[in-house]
């Protein structure tokens, strides 16, 4: 049975197998699963009480309609006091993740990874080119604006997202540091800040920035309830940009596409307020107890995180799979292995922060399947290795000979290999394009001179440079642009090939500077108009936390 269970994770292609897969193959009642250190939900939030009351309206909510998503989004945003002309709820970020792709992301779209696997995977499904830049294990996967800036313009990348905090490696960009970095890339088309997980920070008292993109003309911010509110199942978050961009995502929502789980926990939580502050404070003091737990098993790396999970790397030795499967067979424990995230690889595990009861038997089960019996026995230290952490060929593939092919390129490639597996397709010959959409190698993590940067061609696999503390993190070599495709003369008149038609100009607009003070950004809102005067609803104060802060007090 336990071969059953495990095989589960082996068939998941990016993420790992539902809670409610593992119950039926375990074949474990409802309730009796293994202790959950994968789903990064909020232990604490709903509280049994609130539980109680969902059961007792149970028949009425899974008989019943919901309301329509207008309903259900005024309510929240009289919660979190913001403009419903500026939100957007989807059935998950994941649904939001699509249309935002679908409508707002028109050829091409950067991210840093590793990273949540819909911002790599879903453009890519879509035939669009994703430059994707690599997080440097040397620098703790801390994510540098200002190099990623300078990668986004050398790659001429239309579409930009940063996900704060950054999952899987919980790393945090600070409110003012973002909010520059989002008017430097004015001139893209869009700039999504996935501020999923940042329920969870406490690094600064107000670290939300969607005031702020209320009043910008290509900004989207991106909001998960199902991970804060503890309610994955439910499938709800939502979106928040000016209102020409919250409406275009909002147009194109089905009447219902809220369900009425999701109702009727948005309409109870204003009663949960301080319920919900003291779950999110909890959390936080939970993430430094269990960081330091886990750090002092020898030879396992746990870096800094804002987020309600913990990014490890394992000792020298340890293979993340197999200990993976050992933790889940042997202790009844779940934890998420990070090989199928790209950029990143087996050695590495996300962590949910959980209570303390269940810490203890997440750190003794870790302590028997790295160490054995002998507790004190020595692991070998960390050894020098890649900036870069690289996972496995298929995701080595992806990240070095498809990038930005999107997953149709991918297909192709592997059929015409005849076998299985990304791995097994053959590399594209070096000089050859196949227009529109087709991707170029990242460029290596290692600097190199300016000079070298001018001839194009396949950037080579990074290095393995020992990089001596304090360092900053590599730059990447900026890349000189796509090599162009000759088009053959047609017979009989050497004729030259037509330009391909531009896009219309109405439907992406030219791009704007940053907004000055007291003006409307193309179809926003005024500073005044964001605070709830000129024209919009006033909002009143309900003691719920808003949406800059939520959480933040007690």
């Amino acid at each position: 049975m336990s071969g059953n269970v495990t095989s589960l994770f082996r068939s998941t292609a990016a993420h790992s197998p539902s809670m409610a897969a593992l119950a039926r193959e375990s074949g474990e009642a409802a309730g009796a699963g293994p202790v959950d250190f994968c789903i990064p939900c909020n232990p604490y939030f709903p509280t049994p009480a609130m539980f109680e009351e969902m059961a007792a309206r149970l028949r009425d909510i899974v008989t019943y309609y919901p309301s329509s998503a207008d309903t259900i989004t005024a309510e929240l945003c009289s919660l979190l006091q913001l403009p419903p002309q500026c939100v957007a709820m989807g059935n998950g970020s994941t649904e939001l993740i699509t249309w935002i792709d679908h409508l707002l992301v028109r050829e091409s779209l950067a991210v840093p990874v590793p990273t949540f696997g819909r911002w790599t995977d879903q453009p890519m499904e879509t035939g669009k080119r994703v430059d994707m830049f690599p997080l440097q294990e040397a620098g703790g996967f801390a994510l540098d604006l200002a190099r990623y800036g300078e990668f986004v313009r050398a790659r001429g990348t239309r579409a930009v997202v940063v996900c704060n905090p950054n999952n899987p490696d919980g790393g945090y960009l600070h409110k003012q540091a973002l909010v520059q970095f989002m008017d430097a890339m004015a001139d893209r088309d869009l700039v999504v800040i996935d501020e999923s997980f940042l329920e969870f920070a406490d690094a600064e008292a107000d670290p939300s920035v969607v005031q702020e993109a209320m009043l910008r003309p290509n900004v989207v911010v991106l909001r998960s309830l199902g991970k804060n509110f503890g309610l994955h199942g439910i499938r709800f978050g939502y979106l928040v940009a000016n209102p020409a961009l919250a409406g275009r995502v909002r147009a194109m929502l089905p009447k219902w596409n809220l369900n009425s789980f999701a109702e009727h926990v948005v309409f109870m939580l204003r009663d949960h307020g301080p319920e919900y502050a003291r779950s999110l404070h909890q959390v936080r003091r939970d993430r430094l107890e269990m960081a330091a737990q886990l750090s002092a098993l020898p030879g396992l790396t746990v870096y800094p995180s804002q987020g309600n999970f913990l990014f490890v790397r394992l000792p020298v030795g340890a293979e993340g799979t197999a200990v993976r499967d050992r933790m889940l067979t042997e202790h009844r424990v779940l934890v998420r292995e990070c090989g199928n995230k790209i950029g990143s690889s087996s050695r590495f595990l996300r962590l949910v922060v959980r209570p303390q009861a269940d810490v203890r038997r997440l750190v003794s089960g870790l302590e028997q399947v790295l160490y054995g019996a002998g507790r004190g026995a020595a692991v070998p230290g960390p050894a020098t290795g890649t900036g870069y952490s690289s996972g496995t060929a298929a995701v080595d593939r992806l990240m070095y000979e498809t990038n930005g092919s999107g997953m149709r390129a991918i297909t192709a490639q592997t059929a015409g290999a005849g076998a299985p597996g990304l791995a097994a397709a053959p590399a594209p010959a070096a000089g050859t394009g196949t227009g529109t959409g087709t991707g170029v190698p990242l460029p290596a993590a290692v600097p190199v001179a300016p000079a070298a940067a001018a001839v194009p061609g396949p950037a080579p696999v990074p290095q393995s440079v020992p990089v001596p503390q304090p360092v900053p993190v590599p730059q990447p070599v900026p890349y000189p642009g796509p090599v162009p495709v000759p088009h053959p003369a047609p017979a009989p008149q050497p004729i030259p090939a037509p330009a391909p038609a531009p896009a219309p100009a109405a439907a992406y607009p030219a791009p704007f500077g940053p907004t000055p003070p007291g003006v409307p950004a193309r179809g926003g809102l005024t500073a005044a108009q964001v605070r709830g005067t000129n024209g919009l609803e006033s909002v009143p104060a309900t003691g719920w936390p808003n949406a800059a802060g939520m959480g933040q007090a007690g």
